[in-house]
């Protein structure tokens, strides 16, 4: 059943950022789905966290770098009511810290088919779904990138960075395109986060070994992301679209 304000799909939600977008979409008064690639047990974790307090969700599988999975987990979250919010978070490194030459082909293709493609399937079938000219309700749109755009990566995530700027692009376009049929396109690009990503890719120290690159001289959480990305759907926010906002503590 659709929260007050409707549904909103959240991908890669089973952890870190997405999760944190998931619990603060549903005490916003959304309906949450939380999507996720492959970790069942954090996805219903994750799930159990919201209904426990009282909200809405319900935890569906899909690889958002397949357009099938997309079409599949759209429709699962239209049988909970009207899709109005969708957060674009999925994405991955190759669970590698290394230079751009060293860094294997299928880990380039899978970064860029999630990363890239992914975010691309979401945003079509959104405006399919959601668009006022279709019948749809509009809404807000909110991709994931990265402050590694402006960086570069360089020695050790240059493919990763890479496809955040991709990122980039296809939100100040997709914005001007999805405008008419009465949905907000932005994006939220966070500075280096303390999230399970770095742990991932080898470097469980990477924030705290980083924070003094940081004005604010610490690495964000992902509750502070989450409650950007909240802002960027709420109607305080009526009048952006085609944004990319940092939250980077000045980095």
């Amino acid at each position: 059943m659709a929260g007050s304000k409707g549904v909103a799909i959240v991908t890669g939600a089973s952890r870190g950022i997405g999760a944190a977008i998931a619990a603060l979409a549903a005490k916003a008064g959304y309906a949450v789905v939380v999507n996720y690639s492959a970790d069942d047990g954090g996805a219903a974790r994750v799930v159990r966290r919201i209904t426990d307090a009282g909200g809405s969700a319900r935890a569906v599988q899909a690889d958002v770098g397949n357009p099938g999975d997309v079409r599949t987990l759209f429709d699962a979250a239209q049988a909970m009511g009207e899709v109005l919010a969708v957060v674009n978070n999925a994405a991955i490194t190759g669970n590698l810290i290394a230079p751009l030459v060293d860094v294997p082909p299928e880990t380039i293709k899978r970064v860029l088919d999630v990363n890239v493609a992914g975010v691309l399937f979401m945003c079509q079938e959104a405006q399919r779904r959601m668009s006022t000219a279709t019948g749809g309700c509009g809404g807000g749109i909110v991709n994931i990138s990265s402050t590694a755009v402006k960086a570069g990566s360089s020695g050790t995530w240059v493919h990763y960075a890479a496809s955040k700027g991709a990122v980039d692009v296809l939100t100040v376009g997709f914005a001007a395109e999805a405008a008419a049929h009465g949905i907000r396109v932005n994006a939220v690009s966070p500075g280096i986060t303390n999230t399970g990503l770095h742990a991932a890719a080898g470097a469980p120290g990477r924030v705290a070994q980083q924070a003094h690159l940081v004005p604010l001289g610490r690495g964000g959480e992902p509750e502070e992301v989450a409650a950007a990305v909240m802002w960027l759907l709420s109607d305080e926010a009526s009048y952006v679209t085609g944004a990319v906002l940092p939250v980077a503590g000045g980095r």
